[in-house]
């Protein structure tokens, strides 16, 4: 009963001192050499105050055993075996300690690595929404300028737009149909702008009721084929093709490269942002292949949305 006593206070000591205070704080050496010296020290107390009792019927035997745990190797052969025997839970309290240290930083990670994604998409959104608003005003700026007629109507569809970047954008996911009803909205919108817009192609099909996505997803791909594949006449060809299935969305977007534009600081902001998004929505759900041929810019993205579901869950 002494001896349990004895290992469990061993063991609390070891677990509630010892590893928090020593080994998790980096002293690895320390910590090994007050193990060993508090083991030996155990097992040389416990070897003297509880010595091995042979049985009273073998009288000779005792003899030799008490012979021997005074002078013989008996005594060094139980001192190594009380010895092992305190340094079982011992190591186990170790082990079972720096584990416990580690679920608990592993969860801590997670939750700092969550916030962190969480933090990074809403400043992605909140950064490629005025983005897409300066680009938005400067065609509407340009129809005013001409004083076209239909510069009421893209108004319209601009205040539409931006009712659903301001209700819907906040939320995680969308339903697939309001996505694709801004596409058609701001592609509607490019089109009033260009002087001549049948070179302008977008066709979507597939069912996508029930289908849920992420916010503004698609639009950057969609908007930089407008900016890039427009030339200073307004003459454009882009072709958007989006095309639903049951397990997957692909999205194919071509543009004829327009007269060189100087780069600026905000240039492929809205592009560099929905990588990112996808990077971090769709970590193993989705593949995106850019083709540039200095005539011809594509882009492939396909969204696996049963991956996603599953990651996600």
């Amino acid at each position: 009963m002494a001896k349990l006593l004895l290992a469990m206070a061993l063991f609390y000591l070891n677990y509630y001192v010892l590893v928090p205070r020593i080994l998790l704080k980096g002293r690895m050496w320390n910590y090994i050499l007050l193990s060993v010296a508090v083991l030996l020290t155990i097992g040389l107390f416990t070897s003297i105050a509880f010595p091995p009792s042979p049985p009273d019927d073998l009288p000779r035997l005792a003899g030799r055993m008490r012979q021997r745990g005074e002078n013989g190797p008996g005594a060094f052969r139980f001192f190594l075996m009380t010895t092992v025997i305190f340094a079982v839970p011992y190591i186990f309290g170790t082990m079972l300690k720096v584990y416990t240290e580690w679920q608990k930083n592993e969860d801590l990670r997670k939750l700092v690595e969550k916030e962190k994604i969480q933090s990074e998409l809403q400043f992605l959104k909140t950064q490629l929404s005025p983005h897409f608003l300066f680009n938005s005003l400067n065609t509407i700026y340009s129809l005013s300028v001409k004083q076209s007629p239909d510069t009421s109507e893209a108004v319209i569809n601009l205040s539409e737009l931006m009712r659903y970047m301001l209700y819907e954008a906040d939320r995680k996911l969308v339903p697939l149909g309001k996505e694709l009803e801004y596409i058609k909205s701001y592609v509607a919108l490019q089109r009033l702008r260009l002087s001549d817009g049948e070179d302008v192609f977008l066709k979507i099909s597939g069912e996508e009721r029930g289908k849920f996505v992420p916010p503004l997803l698609f639009i950057s791909f969609i908007e930089n084929a407008f900016k890039y594949g427009t030339d200073y006449n307004g003459k454009t060809f882009v072709k958007i093709n989006l095309s639903v299935d049951q397990e997957s969305i692909h999205l194919q977007v071509i543009n004829t490269i327009g007269t060189f534009k100087a780069k600026t600081k905000s240039s492929g902001v809205g592009l560099e942002n929905v990588k990112n998004r996808l990077n971090y929505l769709y970590p193993h759900s989705h593949v995106l292949l850019i083709n540039n041929d200095g005539k011809t810019y594509e882009v492939n993205l396909t969204l696996n949305l049963k991956n996603y579901e599953l990651h996600n869950h």
